[in-house]
């Protein structure tokens, strides 16, 4: 079997361990073996609540053993036995991300002394790299969120122990919120991604790598797949299905890799796409239709998706260097940030920059503009200043400042895609998980 084949068999083989570690944690908390659940969720990262059919375990493997004796089994079918995944949610995913209304950015001109309050914040230090702490991502459903360093390390964390590690009194003594440690690259490592679907974390780096780890497995440190680029590897995002993944490098055009074959496509250079083009940031819409891109020429590019054309270029969106870009939920505004301070959203359909966030100072580190869960707040950091400025997303208003409690400027901020909480990242090595009070 090829490269190829031992993929998706990897692919197979994970969901059917999620599937069976789902029936035994059912199995023991609904024959009231609570204590044995818990161990058994844990340790698997199953949810403990997860749903079941009363005594389907004991039904499938009685089946299971009749097939294996030739006894004959009545009513059900070769297929039915082994395909429980209908039945049983996967563990990681199974939690449904909340649909929030989208915020129509261009229906409501700002409005001064409008905005919205942004909720006060607890923060702690969670973890700390022994280099910088350069990046970090969020799981889809929001339960997990790993950090990526310049000690090449990679950690992942569990969000539910974050939160019990901060409650006042800790019952069951000091909570470990970290639960992997990848070891797996030799440069710093630049940007992280999560599987839309499987528990597979990338990670793209200096080495000139993308790395795949498979976090269900406990004891795995390193990678079992390697994309060889071959240029730096400063960003990464996979297509909404999971089959495709692009990687921003220091080439100036997007890297578009088939992850089931391993092909590397590259559209044809467009005129606008110099040489000095480095790109700090690329990062698909919520269908895949388009992705975006920042660049270290400071323009923001909008490409096609399917015919991986530049098809909107936004010829100096932060003058020298642009560090960030994301669409909004409804993929028809982006917002980016660049090392000229400024914080910008752009309207997808006419290239029109729509607003502006003031106020910040970002002129050195690769700072990232960010949306609040809901899209109704902005955040991003003033480094001479050492906080974090939150935006009213919608008045452009500036709502608060946050003291970053880091050693130095963070040089990265994540928000949970479900929930009001965030993540920093800072040269101090540091990493601090906040939540709302």
């Amino acid at each position: 079997m090829g490269m190829d084949g031992n993929f998706e068999q990897i692919l197979q083989e994970g969901k059917l361990y999620r599937d069976v570690n789902a029936l035994i944690v059912a199995h023991l908390r609904d024959n009231n073996l609570n204590q044995a659940a818990s161990v058994v969720a844990s340790a698997t990262m199953t949810p403990l609540n997860v749903e079941a059919p009363p005594n389907r375990l004991l039904d499938l493997v009685s089946k299971g053993l009749a097939v294996e004796n030739g006894e004959p089994v009545r009513g059900v079918s070769a297929s039915a036995l082994f395909d429980c995944g209908s039945v049983v949610p996967a563990a990681y995913g199974s939690i449904p991300v909340p649909r929030i209304a989208a915020i129509d950015f261009s229906a409501s001109p700002d409005v001064k002394g409008g905005s919205k309050t942004f909720s006060e914040h607890d923060t702690r230090h969670v973890s700390e790299h022994k280099n910088v702490a350069r990046c970090a991502r969020f799981s889809p459903d929001g339960r997990y969120v790993a950090t990526g360093s310049a000690d090449t390390s990679i950690k992942l964390f569990e969000v539910a122990k974050i939160k019990q590690m901060m409650l006042p009194e800790a019952k069951d003594g000091p909570v470990r919120p970290v639960i992997r440690t990848f070891y797996d690259h030799i440069q710093p490592v630049n940007d992280l991604e999560f599987h839309p679907q499987n528990t597979i974390l990338i990670s793209g780096a200096k080495d000139h790598t993308i790395k795949f780890f498979d976090f269900s497995k406990a004891t795995a440190k390193r990678a079992f797949r390697v994309i060889q680029d071959t240029h730096n590897v400063r960003s990464v995002s996979f297509h909404p299905s999971g089959d495709y993944l692009l990687a921003g490098t220091d080439h100036q055009i997007p890297h578009l890799y088939d992850i089931n074959t391993f092909k590397c496509y590259l559209s044809v250079t467009s005129e606008d796409v110099a040489g000095n083009a480095a790109i700090n940031q690329v990062r698909y819409s919520s269908t895949g239709g388009m992705y975006v891109t920042a660049s270290k020429d400071g323009a923001v590019r909008i490409w096609d998706g399917v015919s991986a054309k530049c098809v909107r270029p936004l010829i100096g969106a932060h003058g020298t260097e642009a560090t960030s870009a994301i669409f909004t939920k409804d993929n028809r505004f982006i917002l980016s940030c660049g090392k000229d301070s400024t914080v910008k959203l752009w309207e997808v359909g006419s290239g029109r920059l729509v607003k502006q966030y003031v106020g910040a100072t970002h002129t050195q580190l690769r700072c990232q503009a960010v949306f609040s869960y809901t899209e109704e707040f902005i955040l991003s950091i003033d480094e001479p200043r050492n906080e974090i400025i939150v935006w009213d997303a919608l008045t452009a208003a500036e709502v608060t400042r946050l003291r970053s409690n880091h050693i130095g400027p963070p040089r990265w901020l994540e928000h949970s895609p479900i929930e009001a909480a965030f993540i920093s990242c800072g040269t101090d090595r540091s990493v601090r998980f906040w939540k709302e009070v």
